[in-house]
């Protein structure tokens, strides 16, 4: 099982519109960074965590081929405002989308149009699947484990796919979500930035905490914002066992 990084870059992504700074006007690619969102892939499975608005361009250098389900966090347009360019993956059949009550509720009311009883011709065949947390969903070959936290008030969704946890946008999780986590290998983990501290975001030191807290052999930080800094500087002053992720990055799990 792989885990490919199609975008590191939180709501706003990186460069920023209107930035100077060195972060937005860097040469290198790993400061490039499109809004947060992952392919889990097998020979036989592609599974889609989150589908922001970067998802066309974050698939088009990639072999075509079925997404067989797309797992959402949360409503957030940063994380579903791709949903419509699932269009060209329908000529595979309908593609399953999964999501807790929360945000099904709102994918409905952000994008009516996918879910009509007569759709335009068009738009997009979706299944739409409500999850529910701590219930094990099998993807072909692959168990996932939804369960819970929280974005400052909100709470969404985390996975647990294998020896795989990927949580993006969490500022707290209560502690009975703790058992999901253990013997996790591969932890994928909201970073905003250093400082200042973040209302519904973990900054880099909340997450080294966490990550800790889990015991991971290893940590990628997502959701990061031109904040952060430098990826090789920032890189070079984290612990080796905890690291910023770049675009395009591929993990063996």
């Amino acid at each position: 099982m792989t885990l490919r990084f199609l975008g590191t870059g939180t709501s706003v992504g990186v460069p920023t519109i209107g930035c100077q700074c060195c972060v937005c006007t860097s040469t290198d690619p790993k400061d490039k960074r499109l809004r947060t969102s992952a392919l889990v892939e097998t020979e036989q499975t592609r599974i889609l965590l989150d589908i922001g608005p970067d998802f066309r361009q974050q698939m088009l250098p990639l072999e075509f081929r079925k997404i067989d389900a797309v797992l959402l966090t949360h409503i957030h347009y940063d994380h579903v405002g791709g949903i419509d360019d699932l269009r060209p993956f329908c000529q595979f059949g309908e593609v399953n989308v999964y999501a807790d009550d929360a945000t099904s509720c709102g994918l409905m009311h952000t994008v009516p149009y996918c879910f009509a009883e007569n759709r335009y011709p068009g738009a997009p065949s979706i299944r739409l699947h409500t999850l529910r947390h701590h219930e094990v969903l099998r993807v072909n070959e692959l168990e996932v484990v939804p369960f819970v936290v929280n974005h400052g008030k909100l709470p969404i969704t985390a996975y647990r796919i294998g020896r795989l946890a990927y949580i993006t946008d969490m500022k707290t999780i209560e502690t009975s979500e703790l058992p999901y986590l253990e013997g996790v290998e591969v932890l994928v983990l909201n970073a905003l930035r250093f400082h200042p501290e973040h209302h519904s975001h973990q900054s880099v030191d909340d997450a080294i905490a966490f990550a800790r807290r889990v015991g991971a052999k290893q940590t990628f930080l997502i959701h990061v914002c031109h904040d952060v800094g430098l990826h090789q500087e920032v890189n070079a002053s984290l612990p080796d066992d905890i690291k910023l992720a770049f675009d395009g990055q591929i993990i063996a799990i």
